[in-house]
C-alpha cells in the first residue's frame, strides 16, 4: 500500500491511478484527497499521457466514499474544508486535456461514485454496486453528485436515485446510462478496460483532445456557443499533420500512423 493510499503507474501512454486502501474499501481520507490532487498535477505535466484510468485496489471496492471513521472526528469547519478539497484536488479529472475512465472494480458509493462521475467514461465490473446513499446518512452528496448526476441521467432520474438513496447493480447502471460498459469480474479487469480503450489510444491525439474539449463544453453552453466551440476545436485538427496522414493512409489503404502533430 502506498503511504498516502493512492499510487500512480504508467502503462505506456496510460496513467493508471489506483486508490490503495483496500482495508478501508479505498475510502477517501483527507490524505488520499490531497495526494490525488498532487498526482493529477503530475500527470497533467506529462505530455506523453494519452489516457487516465482511475481504479481501486482489490476487487471489493472502487471507492466506498468518505472515510466515515475519520469524518466522525472532524469538526464542521474541517468537513467544509474537505468539501472544497474534493473540488480542487479531484476536479482535474474533468479538466485534464486527455480522456479519463473510471474502472469501477467493486463498490462505488457516495464520494466513490462522485469520483467516477468526474471521469469522461465509466466501466464497471459485473459485481459492482453503485449509488449515492448520503440522504440516508443525514447529508447530501457533497462532491458534485447533485450537479453531475442530473446532467448525465436527467433531472427526474437523478432525483429518484439521490432522494431514495438507491443502490444499483452494474447491469442496472448500464441500462440507465450511468456506466458505459459492464465487464465480467476477473483478475485482469483493469487490463480488460485498457483493451476496451484501445481505440482511444490509436486515434489521432490532437483530434481526441479536440473532440473532448468540444463535448465537455457542451454541458455549459447553449447550442450556438457550443457550435462555435466545435469549430474552434476543428481548427486544431485542420492544421495538423495527423489529418494529412489520415488522408494519405486512406488513399494508400493502410492504417494511419499518428504522431500527435
Amino acid at each position: 500500500m502506498s503511504d498516502a493510499g493512492v499510487r500512480l503507474e504508467r502503462r505506456g501512454a496510460i496513467a493508471l491511478v489506483t486508490l490503495d486502501r483496500p482495508e478501508r474499501m479505498n475510502a477517501l481520507s483527507r490524505a488520499v484527497v490531497a495526494r490525488f490532487g498532487e498526482l493529477g498535477r503530475e500527470i497533467a505535466a506529462q505530455d506523453d499521457v494519452r489516457l487516465v484510468i482511475v481504479t481501486g485496489a482489490g476487487d471489493k471496492a472502487f471507492c466506498a466514499g468518505a472515510d466515515l471513521k475519520e469524518r466522525a472526528g472532524m469538526t464542521e469547519d474541517e468537513v467544509r474544508a474537505l468539501l472544497l478539497a474534493y473540488e480542487s484536488e479531484l476536479g482535474w479529472l474533468e479538466s485534464i486535456s486527455v480522456p479519463t475512465i473510471a474502472a469501477i472494480n467493486g463498490v462505488a458509493l457516495g464520494g466513490g461514485l462522485e469520483l467516477a462521475l468526474l471521469c469522461d467514461l465509466r466501466i464497471a465490473a459485473h459485481h459492482a454496486l453503485l449509488g449515492l446513499p448520503e440522504t440516508s446518512l443525514g447529508v447530501i452528496p457533497g462532491a458534485g453528485g447533485t450537479q453531475r448526476l442530473p446532467r448525465l441521467l436527467g433531472e427526474a432520474r437523478a432525483k429518484e436515485l439521490i432522494l431514495r438513496a438507491a443502490r444499483l447493480s452494474a447491469s442496472e447502471a448500464l441500462i440507465l446510462g450511468l456506466v458505459n460498459q459492464v465487464m465480467p469480474k476477473t483478475d485482469e479487469f483493469v487490463l480488460e478496460v485498457m483493451n476496451w480503450a484501445e481505440p482511444i489510444l490509436s486515434g489521432a491525439p490532437i483530434a481526441i483532445r479536440a473532440a473532448l474539449q468540444a463535448m465537455r463544453g457542451a454541458a455549459t453552453r447553449d447550442l450556438r456557443e457550443g457550435l462555435a466551440l466545435e469549430r474552434a476545436a476543428y481548427e486544431k485538427c485542420l492544421a495538423s499533420e495527423d489529418r494529412l496522414e489520415a488522408l494519405a493512409a486512406f488513399s494508400e489503404k493502410r492504417k494511419p500512423l499518428f504522431k500527435g502533430r
